[in-house]
């Protein structure tokens, strides 16, 4: 008998019975459908140009012949300064902190000892400076370096108070040693202490004056090997100079006196005094104060010497910020300082130490800045800072980089913040003007923004591989400043920054700006050249509440199946207030309905350049404060505004100032929710959604490193990664592991789905739809993407007086991990960015032109092209933390597929226009960058670039156009990369050494002159602007014109002194 097979019999059933085809087959691999452009030979990884203060700087010098100035760190890093727009950084590998520098002087060379006793020879006269020599010592600490002008031999002192002769051409030790046993007194058994100061005699350069940390000084003849003389003081020494006829030298001590020693009379000094210290009655000694660190000691050939000294302040002085003395005369000038001083120069017109030293300047290396102060004008004035070294006058808090932006745009920002800049500068032009510009080809408009915990938000011109301040926009003047504990801010968040950015969203072509805080607070700015002044800055107040836990969500890629469109399983808005608040309170005393902020209801004057014409605030919701935001985007062709959190989402009509659409992230979801969502507890402790992105924390990561708002102790919210993830620290991969799956639990482990990315797109709002519309396309934590409908009165007139519609048009999809960016191709794979007006002066009435102009909302393309004028098909471009898919529209089939990564996660994601063409680049947590052609998805480059060690990268790291990207690479710098192999081309070809003129080739392209404190042009004349090396110039009877200015590269001549005897 023939067995009975059941599961035959029901799979036939099954076949027969249904005419449906079978399922098709997942997307695999298959030839583009789009003529792709981009190879794997167009990409290659380099660093471009690092900005910023150094990080943490602990040494200094300068050459007098070059005008280069170098800067040491206590990272090891190494950052060369020359004329405003020459910068070059080198890093030695050790990471070991920087001692001390010493130039050889105009030799295009540098002597740097770190720590790890080590002595380095960098040579400076090549394309890329790099170490030609180290010398290492492995039985003594290094403690003082000393290079006299002109001189072969470098002296080296120790930690066991002897001294070791380098020969500076073969960087080896000449085997002569100053021992400490012999320098000091025959009869004295006490060690004298490690060597602090060594110097020769400006006259005699056979004569060393050495100085040893107990107090004794020695005066040591080479030639006859034994010291001529020994100068004994009770307090320990911490510096020596000499007047420059050798004939004395003066000290500074421990006790805050300085002690001045004829060179023939060692016992005992000629003169002691104590600057800061308070004269006793009856001939006693000065109460003691701080050490005096350093001291110089400069003559003039007309005038009294000046000695100018850190430190030796009275110990009674609490609170009294850090000072630079200069004594000139009878006269003492105390100058206070921002941060502490770490080390000074004094600059002066002859390199030769037996001159008149005739000093003109002194420069000031302090823990977070660098200044320079002119000694030739009453007042000691500062010179103007051309270099970009305030990104960190308050801590950055997010960036975001925008590559050829409209030429019209910099002037605008110079324009406005030109008026902002410092009075009371020097009239000198800034001293330090050595190095080389590189004259390159690129030249196209670049803009970084950084936003700041002081709620500031900074524009700087990026152009040509240089970096200055164009404008500064501070958002916290449009609202009250608590006076007292009770009017704090009302949030327990927020204590120290309530007016910290988060994020911005910007339309360079309309110039609005949309910056989002860390107090749930939301301002739409437009520019404007002409002052305005608001009687009152509208206020909206959204009520973002979500009443469902996310338990669960499904793993499979489909959707389930979608709802009708404005069914009954259509979301319902929640109530919405969009008056100014009046804090309410429910019976249980709980806060309600109240924001964080209070605005200000005065006038308010508001500068030229960005002024505010709409607030928007999330308020608290039962006693909890509101969630903070974690995406936001504008459209200013369709005048909206739209930001989202872990509890919904809210979308603000910023022309009619309402509120559209504020909906919870599940009520998105209509019936089709694919979670498992259980009500929440009523009083349950609502944590914040995301883990703060400073909190992942190295071992070498100080204070310091961490910005205020976002990782401030007090606060129990955070600024957060847009991906909702608690990430952990590995420290054996150097990479980040999520916690949970592609979507991670918060801080409490509650499982909250937040709006991760949003787009504004003119698109196919449904599968069956066959023309274009607006649209807003947003994407989840949960790897979900939803598309709501908009609908725009018709005309600029209508738009002002109807209402605009917003529905989800049930179309959804879904990837894995959270969604991070969208972007839309045409059918020949040219990017459509979002539409835009263009900008114009809302204050002056418009031509007629320019009206019928603004009422057209087509999307400007890269490339146009006649396919999207009859709205054929689209490419949906969508990249999460695992995958990346294209999505044909509208049929809303999966084209193309890439899982990025498997056992990390994409930190950020953009589409970026390169040679032409697009591609998808990545950033890692594992460190790699990566780029995949479109729409194919075909990987292109896959690089090691650098592990996630501090959150503070994820942050900050950003793409933008032509290959560019940057991320904050300290608390202090911004450092720039490039991912196109022809920008790597170019910066190779720009960076050449100088010619006879010996200095350090950290040779770039010049910004604008404009950008660096020249007379602003016409707006007219910046279209017409040639390049990097023009300058605007204007003659007698003449409007101007771009002139180009001859770089500098004749051999420099070394000014002999009109004395010189030995």
């Amino acid at each position: 008998m023939r067995k009975f097979n059941i599961r035959k019999v029901l799979d036939g059933l099954t076949a027969g019975s249904s005419a449906q085809p079978p399922p098709p087959a997942p997307p695999g691999p298959r030839e583009p459908e789009v003529a792709e452009t981009l190879q794997a030979e167009h990409f290659q990884l380099c660093k471009t140009v690092r900005h910023g203060f150094p990080y943490r700087p602990s040494a200094l010098a300068f050459d007098p012949v070059q005008k280069i100035l170098a800067v040491g760190t206590q990272i090891g890093a190494l950052r060369l300064f020359g004329r405003p727009g020459v910068e070059c950084h080198c890093q030695h590998d050790s990471g070991a902190a920087v001692i001390q520098l010493q130039f050889l002087v105009n030799e295009g060379a540098l002597v740097s000892a770190l720590a790890d006793d080590t002595l380095h020879l960098w040579n400076l006269r090549q394309k890329r400076p790099a170490i030609l020599h180290s010398l290492k010592f492995c039985r003594e600490r290094v403690t003082f370096c000393h290079l006299p002008f002109q001189s072969k031999w470098l002296y080296v002192g120790t930690e066991r108070g002897n001294i070791h002769i380098v020969n500076v051409e073969s960087f080896s030790l000449s085997g002569y040693v100053v021992m400490w046993n012999k320098a000091i007194e025959l009869s004295s058994k006490s060690h004298p202490g490690p060597v602090v100061h060594i110097s020769d005699n400006p006259m005699d350069e056979g004569k060393l004056l050495i100085g040893f940390e107990s107090g004794t000084v020695v005066l040591w003849d080479l030639k006859s090997k034994k010291a001529d003389y020994r100068y004994t003081y009770d307090e320990a020494i911490h510096s020596v100079a000499w007047h420059h006829e050798g004939k004395q030298f003066i000290c500074s001590h421990s006790d805050g006196t300085l002690t001045t020693w004829n060179v023939r009379s060692p016992a005992r000094p000629v003169q002691t005094i104590t600057p800061h210290g308070k004269q006793l009655k009856d001939g006693k000694k000065p109460e003691p104060c701080k050490p005096i660190l350093k001291v110089e000691f400069k003559t003039t050939r007309a005038g009294e010497p000046f000695i100018i000294l850190s430190g030796g302040l009275s110990y009674d002085t609490v609170g009294r910020r850090p000072c630079l003395t200069v004594m000139h005369g009878k006269s003492t000038a105390v100058l206070e300082m921002d941060y502490s001083v770490v080390d000074f120069l004094t600059l002066c017109e002859t390199p030769y130490p037996n001159d008149f030293q005739e000093p003109y300047a002194v420069v000031v290396l302090l823990e977070k800045d660098l200044v320079l102060i002119d000694l030739a004008q009453n007042g000691y004035p500062i010179f103007e800072n051309p270099y970009p070294l305030s990104i960190h006058e308050s801590p950055v808090t997010c960036c975001e980089y925008f590559a050829d932006c409209p030429v019209d745009l910099i002037p605008a920002l110079y324009s406005v913040g030109a008026r902002q800049k410092r009075q009371g500068y020097s009239k000198k032009e800034w001293p330090i003007s050595g190095g080389n510009w590189g004259l390159g080809a690129q030249s196209y408009p670049e803009i970084i923004i950084t936003g700041h915990a002081d709620g500031s938000v900074k524009f700087w011109d990026a152009s040509a591989i240089t970096l200055q301040v164009l404008y500064k926009l501070k958002t916290s003047k449009v609202f009250e400043k608590p006076r007292g504990k009770d009017d704090r801010p009302s949030t327990d968040v927020v204590d120290e920054d309530p007016y910290a950015v988060q994020m911005v969203s910007w339309c360079p072509e309309s110039r609005v700006l949309c910056v989002a805080g860390v107090s749930a607070h939301v301002l739409v700015c437009r520019f404007s050249r002409q002052e305005a002044l608001a009687e009152v800055i509208p206020m909206l107040e959204v009520r973002l509440y979500c009443e469902m836990n996310d338990e669960g969500s499904p793993e499979g890629e489909q959707a389930p199946p979608l709802p009708t469109p404005g069914g009954s399983s259509s979301p319902q808005p929640f109530p919405l207030q969009s008056h100014p608040s009046t804090s309410s309170s429910s019976s249980g005393g709980l806060r309600d309905n109240a924001p964080c902020l209070k605005v200000k209801t005065s006038p308010l004057k508001q500068p030229p350049g960005f002024q505010t014409e709409l607030v928007v605030q999330l308020v608290w919701v039962g006693g909890e404060p509101p969630q903070q935001i974690t995406s936001l985007a504008v459209n200013s062709s369709y005048g909206l505004v739209v930001f989202g959190n872990c509890d919904g989402i809210a979308v603000v009509d910023y022309l009619q100032k309402a509120v559209l659409l504020s909906l919870g992230t599940a009520d998105l979801y209509g019936s089709s929710d694919p979670h498992r969502r259980e009500p929440r507890s009523p009083r349950k402790s609502r944590q914040p959604s995301a883990a703060g992105l400073c909190d992942i924390s190295e071992g070498t990561v100080t204070p310091e490193d961490r910005c205020k708002s976002p990782t401030s102790a007090k606060m129990s919210r955070k600024l957060s990664l847009p991906t909702d993830l608690k990430p952990d620290l590995d420290v054996k991969d150097n990479s980040f592991s999520p916690s949970r799956s592609s979507s991670v639990a918060s801080i409490d482990r509650e499982a909250r789905e937040a709006i991760s990315a949003l787009h504004f797109a003119e698109t196919f709002p449904r599968k069956a739809d066959s023309c274009l519309g607006p649209c807003l396309w947003v994407g989840t934590t949960l790897g979900s993407v939803l598309v709501l409908a908009l609908g725009l009165p018709p005309g600029e007139e209508q738009r002002l007086l109807q209402p605009v519609v917003a529905v989800p048009s049930g179309t959804m999809l879904r990837l894995k991990g959270a969604v991070l960016r969208m972007a839309f191709l045409d059918s020949t794979g040219c990017l459509l960015p979002p539409a835009h007006l263009p900008w114009r002066e809302h204050s002056i009435p418009e031509e007629k032109e320019e009206k019928e102009k603004a009422k057209k909302r087509r999307p400007v393309s890269v490339s146009p092209s006649s396919s999207q004028e009859l709205g054929e098909s689209q490419y949906a471009v969508i990249c999460s933390e695992k995958q990346a898919k294209v999505i044909a529209l509208p049929a809303q089939s999966c084209a193309y597929q890439q899982n990025m990564v498997e056992t990390s996660f994409v930190l950020r994601g953009d589409v970026v226009a390169l040679s032409a063409s697009v591609c998808l680049a990545c950033f890692c947590a594992n460190g790699h960058i990566m780029t995949f052609s479109l729409p194919s998805l075909r990987p292109l480059l896959d690089v090691y670039y650098l592990p996630l060690t501090n959150m503070r990268i994820a942050r900050t790291f950003c793409f933008t156009n032509n290959g560019q990207a940057l991320y904050l690479v300290s608390p202090t710098e911004i450092q720039r990369l490039t991912y196109s192999q022809e920008t790597c081309e170019n910066l190779q070809s720009e960076k050449r050494p100088l010619e006879r003129r010996r200095g350090a080739s950290c040779s770039t392209s010049p910004a604008p002159e404009a950008s660096r404190g020249s007379k602003e042009p016409p707006p007219a004349s910046w279209a017409s602007w040639p390049g990097p090396g023009w300058r605007w110039t204007r003659e007698a009877r003449s409007w101007g014109s771009w002139r180009r200015e001859q770089p500098r590269c004749c051999p420099a001549q070394i000014p002999s002194p009109s004395t010189r005897t030995r």
